[in-house]
């Protein structure tokens, strides 16, 4: 049998706590998220996600990164600031009233320069995107229903050797709980199965916030 460590609250709370600590601007980000929308502001990505998505973005030299699902910027700016001199963030989104939020804090971390902001469904975004430009990096967070919509249009166009990183793949432990039948569960249970057996990537799931499935496309 694997040997693996159960994540208790406090455990997750000693792991959360040995990490690079969030800047002031980070900081600000997050608890304005909090304050201006309340029980909305679940579907921020962990500090622990920021800062991991970051290390992904650098590691890789990422020059070409897309997002689905921006919310008020926190993942676009830990990634943003992560580019290397030319990189560009395209970020696909739906909400003037989150992103409006985003914008001032991109403008405010000198970053707003790095990153293009499309109001649209961002299957059409996707599938709008030049053929010759592949995608060094990419993190999926949006409606869990189009997951494996946002996946196959990411990966026809992902470099060799390119990541793909999608959130919420454990759904608060929801995949493994046969009696629900929900369409959000549905859908990420029905991603998770595709991207295990899709033999162009290699892929491995890992027990971060709440579950980050992380793809590498081969060559």
């Amino acid at each position: 049998m694997e040997k693996y460590t159960s994540i208790s609250d406090a455990l997750y709370e000693y792991l959360a706590a040995h990490r690079t600590p969030d800047d002031a601007l980070l900081e600000e980000l997050r608890a304005e998220t909090v304050k201006a929308l309340g029980n909305e502001a679940r579907m921020q990505i962990s500090a622990v996600e920021g800062t991991f998505l970051g290390l992904l973005v650098a590691a890789l030299g990422a020059k070409r990164v897309v997002e689905v699902g921006t919310f008020t910027g926190y993942s676009a700016l830990c990634m943003a600031r992560a580019l290397p001199p030319g990189g560009k963030l395209l970020c696909c989104d739906v909400s003037e009233e989150f992103t409006a939020i985003a914008r001032r804090y991109w403008q405010k971390a000198g970053v707003a320069d790095r990153i293009e902001l499309r109001l649209a469904p961002a299957l059409e975004t996707l599938r709008a995107l030049p053929a010759g430009e592949p995608i060094d990096f990419a993190f999926i967070d949006a409606d869990k229903e189009n997951y494996q919509n946002y996946y196959e249009e990411i990966v026809r166009r992902l470099r060799p050797g390119g990541l793909i990183a999608i959130d919420n793949v454990l759904w608060s432990g929801n995949v493994i709980r046969g009696e629900d039948q929900s369409p959000n569960t549905l859908a990420i249970r029905k991603l998770n199965d595709h991207v295990a057996a899709d033999r162009r990537v290699q892929s491995v799931m890992l027990p971060l916030a709440d579950g980050v499935t992380l793809v590498r496309k081969l060559g």
